[in-house]
C-alpha cells in the first residue's frame, strides 16, 4: 500500500480526539474496517465536519501515518438523514453497527458485509415513522442476516437434535418447540423431553453408565489382555432459552428470506411477537459474538415502551 490510498467506506464509530479532531471507524469494501484521523472535523467550518458523522458513505483519500492514518479528502457518496429524525431506528441502526464492528476485519476487503449493511440501513430509513414498533422487524431481519454472512445463523428450519423438519402448527394447544442458544437453533420440545429423560436414568443409575467388560482371548495367543470397559456417554442436554409459540417460530422462519418488505409477518403480526423473537435472536447474538450489544439497552427501553402504548 503506497502512502496514500483511496476507499469507499461508511462510518460507523466516532470519538473525540485532541482538540478538534475526531477518530473515525470506517467499514471500507476495499480494506476492510480502518481508523482514520478526520483534522478540525470537530471545528464549526470544517468541511470534514459532516462527513465524519455516522453512518455517511464517503469516498475517502487517506494518508498514511506512523500510528494513525490521516483522512486528507472526503466526498460523500450517501448518507441516511432520516435514521437520525426517529430514535427507534437510530437505536436499531447503531445496534447493527455494533454487531458489524464485531464482524468485520482489517486489511480485507469487506465489500459484502458493506453492501449489505447499506441495504438493511436504507431499509430502516424507509420504515414509516407512524408505526415504531415495524422497525423490529427489520431490525431482527438484519441480525439474521448478518449471522448467516459470518457463517452461524441459528436453525430455524429443523430440530438441532433430530435434524428433523420444523412446521409451525398454529392449531396446536401447547409450545412444541424449543430454542437453545448453545444447540444453534430450534429444538423439538418432545425429543428435548426424552433427552431429559435419558440423561436423568443414567444419572440414576451409574452402572449403566459404565459397564465393566471381561477379559478376552486374542487369537494365536493363551494369555488374557486386560480387562476391557464399555462407555456409554451421555449427550449434553442443551440449555432451552425459550418456548416458543407458533407464531414466533413462523417469524423465525420468515428471517430466512433474503427481504421480508412484503412478508405477511411485516404487515400482519402487530402484537409483541417481533419483540420477544428480537429478545431471543439478541441472546443467540451476543453468545455467538461473545460480546454484549449496549445498544440493546434502548432497544429495550424505546420499543417496549412503545409497544406499552399501543396495547
Amino acid at each position: 500500500m503506497s502512502r496514500t490510498y483511496k476507499a469507499t467506506g461508511i462510518n460507523l464509530k466516532t470519538q473525540v480526539f485532541g482538540e478538534s479532531d475526531r477518530l473515525v471507524t470506517i467499514l471500507t469494501k476495499e480494506y476492510g474496517l480502518l481508523t482514520a484521523i478526520a483534522p478540525g472535523a470537530r471545528k464549526h467550518n470544517s468541511s470534514l465536519g459532516g462527513r465524519s458523522a455516522m453512518f455517511v458513505v464517503n469516498e475517502v483519500l487517506i494518508a498514511k501515518g506512523r500510528s494513525l492514518d490521516k483522512i486528507t479528502q472526503a466526498s460523500t457518496v450517501k448518507s441516511y438523514p432520516g435514521l437520525a429524525k426517529d430514535l427507534g431506528k437510530l437505536a436499531a441502526s447503531q445496534y447493527l453497527a455494533e454487531i458489524v464492528l464485531s464482524q468485520a476485519l482489517s486489511e480485507n476487503p469487506q465489500e459484502e458485509l458493506y453492501e449489505l449493511l447499506n441495504e438493511h440501513l436504507a431499509r430502516l430509513e424507509n420504515v414509516s415513522s407512524n408505526d415504531s414498533l415495524q422497525v423490529v422487524p427489520y431490525l431482527c431481519h438484519a441480525v439474521f442476516q448478518f449471522l448467516a454472512l459470518a457463517g452461524f445463523a441459528p436453525e430455524v428450519d429443523a430440530c438441532c437434535l433430530t435434524r428433523r423438519p420444523i412446521i409451525a402448527d398454529f392449531g396446536a394447544a401447547r409450545n412444541q418447540v424449543g430454542f437453545s442458544v448453545n444447540a444453534g437453533g430450534t429444538i423439538s420440545l418432545a425429543a428435548w423431553e426424552k433427552l431429559r429423560s435419558q440423561n436423568q436414568t443414567q444419572q440414576e443409575a451409574p452402572s449403566t453408565v459404565r459397564e465393566a467388560g471381561g477379559s478376552y482371548i486374542v487369537p494365536n495367543t493363551e494369555l488374557p489382555h486386560d480387562t476391557y470397559e464399555t462407555i456409554h456417554h451421555s449427550v449434553e442436554l442443551p440449555t432451552l432459552t425459550k418456548r416458543l409459540n407458533a407464531t414466533e417460530l413462523f417469524l423465525f422462519q420468515q428471517l430466512s428470506q433474503l427481504d421480508i418488505s412484503n412478508s405477511d409477518a411485516v404487515r400482519d403480526i402487530q402484537d409483541n411477537s417481533w419483540l420477544s423473537v428480537e429478545q431471543v435472536l439478541r441472546q443467540y447474538a451476543q453468545y455467538h459474538l461473545g460480546r454484549s450489544i449496549r445498544s440493546a439497552a434502548l432497544i429495550d427501553s424505546y420499543f417496549a415502551a412503545n409497544y406499552d402504548a399501543t396495547v
